[in-house]
């Protein structure tokens, strides 16, 4: 592939979570399965290693994801990159994990991180969650290519196999005028704005979200009184230009973020999104009964049709292949308008 296409294509696959799922079935997993992440990437990542393919892999699972930064300095040496691109890549790094561990709230806490560099300094990163009470893992696909903001619908994709009521998401385009609007809470002095909503100075002193009813209640069932009020007084004093910088700030925690977006919302007005952005993933089956047992005809259904296109494209009908092409193109457009 990387001799074919190039190593940029290359990342560009590895952003796509349902070709990351294809190549992890070609391992010999069944289904999307939360190993599949983990196993996936070591193989990647020791393939890369091996092999002068032009493209290198930094972090991993656990406590290898916390020396993501330092491996992109050595990778870096190799790629022969100069220090402002590694300081890119390394924003990258670290502005990804801040968006999926903050900026988007579903209960899943990064426990993987792998970060795709190529040659040319183009990266990709493919990180996962982990929901202990859901019992679930959540995949999350970023690529630098063509990426306008890390804080407004960045990624090429979330991938899951299940949704969650009430997701708290500042980086849907509905959360525009909210992510704005915490930026204003920060600058005009937050222990003004923010203290009075959402901290109790007195024990058991009730806070504005006990007299939110019906749907919205359920959006603030955790309310934030653990504010970060020293990282908030760090972004008075730093004023950021944008919820980006904002983000950006250390210390600056999910639940300081849910409390600008309750005020944000209640207070303000500013919409914020609470639809959970995960897109399903699916498959025939597990051969132990997981997620569901396997479907045996259209599993058989499928590998007929595939074999077909594969004779075909052997003794040179392209007209078939193209239309195979169109047709994989309508089906992605319905998919993303379903």
């Amino acid at each position: 592939m990387a001799d074919e296409f190039g190593p940029r294509e290359v990342l560009r696959r590895l952003s796509d979570p349902l070709f990351f799922q294809a190549l992890s079935n070609v391992l010999g997993f069944d289904w999307d399965s939360s190993g599949s992440t983990t196993v996936t990437c070591g193989v990647l990542r020791e393939v890369f290693n091996l092999e002068d393919l032009g493209l290198k892999m930094a972090g991993g699972k656990g406590e290898a994801s916390k020396r993501t930064l330092e491996e992109v300095e050595s990778l870096s040496e190799k790629f022969n990159f100069s220090a402002w691109k590694v300081e890119r890549l390394k924003y990258a790094s670290r502005m990804t994990a801040k968006v999926d561990n903050v900026a988007i709230q579903a209960g899943y806490q990064l426990y993987h991180h792998a970060l795709f560099l190529s040659e040319d300094g183009s990266w990709a990163v493919v990180q996962q969650g982990l929901n202990p009470e859901a019992r679930a893992a959540r995949r999350y696909h970023w690529l630098s290519e063509n990426l306008r903001s890390f804080v407004e619908e960045p990624h090429t994709g979330i991938i899951g196999d299940k949704t969650h009521r009430c997701v708290l998401d500042m980086t849907a385009k509905e959360s525009g005028e909210a992510r704005k609007t915490c930026v204003d809470l920060v600058a005009d002095n937050p222990f003004r704005t923010v203290m009075p909503y959402v901290a109790s100075s007195l024990p058991n002193q009730p806070t504005l979200a006990r007299w939110v009813s019906g749907s919205e209640a359920q959006s603030y069932t955790i309310i934030p009184v653990r504010v970060n009020w020293e990282a908030l007084k760090r972004a008075y004093e730093f004023k950021p230009d944008s919820f980006e910088e904002l983000l950006a700030l250390k210390g600056l925690g999910p639940l300081t973020v849910r409390g600008l977006a309750l005020v944000a919302e209640l207070v303000y007005g500013s919409k914020v999104s609470w639809k959970d952005p995960v897109k399903f993933s699916f498959a025939f089956g597990g051969k132990d009964g997981v997620p569901f047992p396997v479907k045996r005809k259209a599993m058989e259904k499928a590998a007929e049709y595939l074999k077909q296109a594969v004779e075909a494209a052997e003794v040179g009908r392209r007209e078939k292949l193209e239309a195979l092409q169109r047709l994989g193109k309508i089906s992605a457009s319905k998919s993303l308008h379903a």
